[in-house]
């Protein structure tokens, strides 16, 4: 899985819903094709996508197929954004203490 494989997958709305489906529960492609108005084979090729970026995992029991999501998936694209935020603060910090220094200067 690399971060390009995830943002991909997640671009895409209904996958994004579909994460949010199976975060805390274990559900059928039935199940989770039931809360679209899409087919199911257009679900499962959306599961797949999720499947291949490391985001779900899939169980089978029988000929049912059972997804989950992995949060762990997330969490190289979380301290990936987080990296952005950190440049971000750093950069106010930075102009925070030029402030301070200037309004230092005028006193």
């Amino acid at each position: 899985m690399t971060i390009e494989q995830v943002l991909q997958a997640i671009a895409e709305p209904r996958r994004r819903e579909i994460l949010r489906l199976i975060w805390r529960e274990e559900r059928t492609v039935g199940d989770i094709a039931g809360q679209f108005d899409v087919t199911r084979p257009a679900i499962s090729q959306h599961l797949r996508v999720l499947r291949e970026a490391g985001l779900v995992s899939e169980r089978r029991d029988g000929t049912r197929r059972f997804y989950r999501a992995l949060p762990e998936g997330i969490t190289e694209l979380r301290a990936y954004l987080e990296g952005f935020w950190d440049q971000r603060l750093e950069a106010l910090r930075g102009v925070a203490e030029a402030e301070e220094e200037r309004r230092r200067n005028d006193e």
